[in-house]
Parts: C-alpha cells; structure tokens; sequence
C-alpha cells in the first residue's frame, strides 16, 4: 500500500497540473490583470481541496500544495506541524445535557521567507483551513465537514495572498517578507498560537507588521482595522494608508465602527503588542446603493456572511447569487495591498 505521504504528493502534483499562471502564449505574471492570479488560485483550493480541516487528508494536500507554490515562487518555504486540541461537545442520548472531550489534531502551516536587505520583516498571513465541526449540533447543522470548499472563509484570503507573493517574488525589498498559510484557526486560533509560541523574542521584536487577511467575498466592502495594541504609527502607515489607498482607486473600504471587538482569529498576537492590518469584509448592510446584489444577500445569505455554510460558501452558489463578485473582491484587494506592500516593505529614506 502506498504511504499517506506518496498518495499526498501525487495529489499535489495533479493540482498544480490543474493551475497555470500566464498562459500558453507566454503571458508574463506582470501582464497579468490584478486579482487575476488571486482569483484563479482561490478558485483552485476550493475545487482541489474541499473539507481542509485541520489535520485532515485534505489539510496535508492543500499544505503540501501551498508549500510547492511559494518554492516555485522562488522562496524559502517550509512545512510547520505542530499539534492542536480543540473540546468537541457532544450531546448525551436521552438527556439535554452536554458533554465535553478534548480533541487532538495534528495540523500543518506552511511559512515562506523572502530575505531583504534587513531582518525586520512584514508579515501576510491566512489561515487555509475550513471549519471543523467542534459538536454534534455543528454536525446536525452541516456546518464544516468534508464537503466544505471554504471558498469565503478562507480560500479568498489565500488567493490574495498569493497574488501578493507572487507579484512581489522579483521586487528587491528593504525589509524581509514573510507569507504564512495557517491551520487549525478554526480549532480555537490554535494556528496563531502556535506561530506566536515558535517566535522568539527577537523574531517578535523583528516583527514590524501581521497583515491578516480573512473572508474577503461576502461583504458590503472591504474593512481595514488595527490591532487594539497597534500604535498609532503604524496604524497611519498601514490602515490609514491603505484607505487612502482605496479611496483614490475608488473602492469601498472603510474602519469598522469604534467599540466593534478587533483581532478575530489573532488575539494572541494582538496580545504581544505585534502590530496587525486586519483585512476582512463585514456582513452586509442593507440600503446601499446596489439593490440587485443588496436582495440577493438579504434572501440567499440569511446570517449576511458565508460562515462555516457548506451549502453556501462554494463557487457555484457564490457565482449564482453574487455573480462576478468574487473577481471583482479579489481585485480590489490586490489593487489597495499590492502598493501598499511595496511601500512598506521599501520604505522612502525620509520616512
């Protein structure tokens, strides 16, 4: 019998057989529409690697997956495995009550480096990994499990973060860059532990900025926030500057309002003072100025968002009930970080 990992390999090799950038007329990356690569590589770990949840069949492909990607981008990749534990509540037969057993994963991230001319680095990160349901009543709603593609939550956010890899692979860049795809986030942000756990204190302090990025298709627009513990510098450096950004391309971005809770999935490294941009799209909001996409939300996205929703967040419902916004998302995304980035990670000399 073939091992897990030769079954795992050869599935990898068939997915990226499955996924071209450029094409075969020899179209350079460069010529390349932005949020063209992000969209098609989002499209691709729906399709390829549905259910990834952590520690899963599917979770060790898309990682494997990922990992030859950013190698072929020409950067210093690895696989990270650590172990996760999650409580998995269970319902007693016969009884309303409740019961609680601690589970055991063993996931994998997959962290690549790109080395500039100082150690200081910025960091983009998603996590890749789809809901594991964490009770019986998850598992009675269908939330998670095998058959979820993720699309939304997060296969968006890795798309772009690829994109972003891949444009910035050839820039020479003052500070390092880091892209990091973590697992078991939906196991209880176990992946930001764990990422934060293996960084030492110098590595944190190396840290300039996390930019996360997570569920960027079902939204009324794009939202930028700091951290709680991020400065004001360097929330004007990166999230004012990335609305500034928007604002000019004529895209709908804004701040979530004040008093809103912030750090979803990275409170642990809020908590560490490593100054975040988190980018994510908010539940829509009625009354915009689209009424076709605004019904279709309102009568197809019950909860406003894609969450956890097997039978909603996959590509044939996406495309159905908001035709073309998953390209159009995914290229207002590139379109604000992609500059974004090159400034940060080039700094003026007078900054």
């Amino acid at each position: 019998m073939r091992s897990l990992r030769h079954v795992v390999r050869s599935a990898v090799l068939l997915a990226l057989s499955g996924l071209c950038v450029g094409n075969a007329l020899g179209q350079t990356v460069d010529n390349l529409p932005l949020g063209k690569i992000a969209e098609q590589q989002t499209r691709h770990i729906a399709t390829y690697f549905p259910g990834r949840m952590a520690g899963s069949p599917a979770e060790i492909i898309a990682a494997d997956y990922l990992n030859h990607t950013f190698t072929k981008m020409g950067y210093s990749s690895r696989l990270h495995p650590f172990d996760a534990q999650f409580l998995y509540r269970s319902q007693n037969t016969g009884t309303q009550s409740q019961q609680q057993n601690l589970h055991s994963v063993h996931a994998t991230s997959v962290i690549a480096d790109k080395a500039g001319d100082a150690p200081q680095q910025i960091v983009v990160m998603a996590h890749f990994d789809t809901y594991l349901p964490q009770s019986d009543a998850d598992s009675d709603r269908n939330l998670g499990g095998l058959t979820l593609q993720g699309v939304d939550d997060n296969a968006s956010g890795v798309g772009v973060m690829l994109e972003l890899a891949q444009r910035m692979s050839t820039i020479k860049t003052h500070y390092s860059l880091r892209f990091v795809a973590l697992s078991a986030q939906e196991a209880g942000e176990q992946g930001a532990k764990d990422y934060l756990a293996q960084l030492s204190p110098l590595e944190k302090k190396r840290t300039l900025l996390v930019i996360n990025l997570n569920s960027l298709i079902v939204g009324d627009r794009l939202y930028f926030n700091s951290g709680v513990n991020t400065s004001s510098v360097v929330a004007k450096l990166s999230r004012d500057r990335a609305l500034e950004i928007a604002r000019r391309l004529g895209i709908a971005a804004t701040r979530s309002p004040s008093g809103t809770s912030c750090c979803e999935g990275l409170k642990a490294l809020d908590s560490e003072h490593i100054p975040l941009l988190l980018v994510s799209a908010s539940d829509w909001r009625l009354g915009k100025k689209d009424g076709h996409q605004q019904r279709a939300v309102s009568a197809h996205f019950p909860s406003g968002s894609s969450r956890h929703q097997g039978q909603i967040d996959n590509l044939q419902y996406l495309d159905r009930y908001l035709p073309g916004h998953l390209a159009k998302r995914e290229k207002e995304s590139v379109r604000i970080l992609l500059p974004l980035l090159k400034t940060l990670a080039n700094p003026p000399a007078d900054a």
